[in-house]
């Protein structure tokens, strides 16, 4: 099976018949204004040097010579050896929480970008794992269900934003319940739930369905976003400090407490975002260390590469176009 490496370098063929166009309309061109000096063989012949089908012969080569460089370009490639490999790990979801008390800035630039970046990179540690997206503040929404499209997840996540769930509030047990509905229900393990919010105004159900979730084979992780002494609330609508019904500030404060007992019930850990890479680590290794199960056999297959003979093909024949002479330099002279 042939292949190209970069396909879309192919389209720089497109050129081609532009430059055909353009060389038809000069020697159209050339022609029209020989006719206008008379008799267009007799003016042809008296052209000393000229050598005949010379032009189009360069012009024949130059092309073929972009299409060479070109198709080399895109790296023209044969199947070679295939090989099966099993690919093993576990169901990851995500429970991001995007209320509007998660745009506070005690995290730079803010807790809901600061969250987004964890996930990020907590896929691209992720090799084999299925994940999922759950977005939650007053209702939840399954965003992602389980893929191990990592491309597809990472898209999703850049749109996640308060707006998504105009119900406000921390309804984490309506998280977890989506969660527990998401995973395989003829498993017992193989499933980890991640939850990352600032625990605030959590709803009282949110530990008992936790506990629920772990029954279920769910180890369940949080981590919590924000700072104990907490920060204003940047609100989108006045594009100012949100207030309250008083007109006083709104604060809004990390829950630790309310995180770590969530972590707990769910047989998971917890650790507070303060650096992105160090909690990423953290919960990647807590992931490989679980049991894994095999999610399918990926076949790899090893390409053979041809870009260097079209490549050296393209450069000969420009060589060879640009020795080729105009005229005949070698001419009669008349003898008297």
């Amino acid at each position: 099976m042939m292949r190209f490496q970069h396909i879309s370098h192919l389209f720089a063929l497109g050129l081609l018949p532009v430059l055909v166009v353009l060389f038809v309309w000069m020697l159209y061109w050339r022609r029209e204004k020989l006719k206008k000096l008379g008799d267009e063989r007799l003016i042809q012949s008296q052209l000393l040097g000229r050598i005949p089908g010379r032009a189009t012969l360069k012009f024949v080569l130059y092309c073929t010579a972009v299409a060479a460089i070109v198709i080399g370009w895109a790296n023209l490639q044969k199947a070679g050896k295939a090989e099966k490999v099993q690919r093993r790990g576990i169901d990851v979801i995500v429970a991001l929480d995007v209320s509007k008390s998660m745009l506070a800035q005690d995290i730079q630039p803010d807790r809901l970008t600061r969250a987004k970046q964890l996930v990020t990179r907590l896929m691209d540690k992720m090799q084999n794992d299925r994940v999922g997206l759950i977005v939650f503040a007053g209702r939840a929404y399954l965003q992602v269900p389980l893929t191990v499209d990592y491309s597809a997840m990472k898209m999703m996540l850049q749109n996640v934003s308060p707006d998504m769930v105009p119900t406000q509030g921390t309804v984490i047990s309506e998280a977890v319940e989506m969660a527990i509905n998401s995973f395989s229900q003829k498993e017992r393990k193989y499933k980890s739930l991640i939850v990352i919010s600032d625990g605030e105004d959590h709803d009282e159900n949110a530990i008992a369905k936790i506990k629920e979730a772990a029954e279920t084979g769910i180890v369940v992780h949080t981590v919590g976003i924000g700072s104990p002494q907490g920060s204003t609330i940047y609100d989108p609508a006045t594009k100012g400090v949100k207030m309250d019904e008083n007109g006083n500030p709104v604060i809004s404060k990390l829950n630790e407490e309310a995180l770590r007992q969530m972590a707990a019930a769910g047989n998971g850990s917890y650790a507070q975002l303060s650096n992105t890479d160090e909690v990423a680590n953290r919960i990647a290794s807590g992931i490989d260390d679980m049991e894994q199960k095999n999610l399918g056999d990926d076949v790899y297959t090893d390409y053979n590469s041809y870009f260097q003979y079209f490549l050296l093909a393209g450069f000969v024949l420009l060589l060879i176009e640009w020795l080729l002479p105009n005229t005949n330099k070698t001419l009669k002279t008349k003898t008297a």
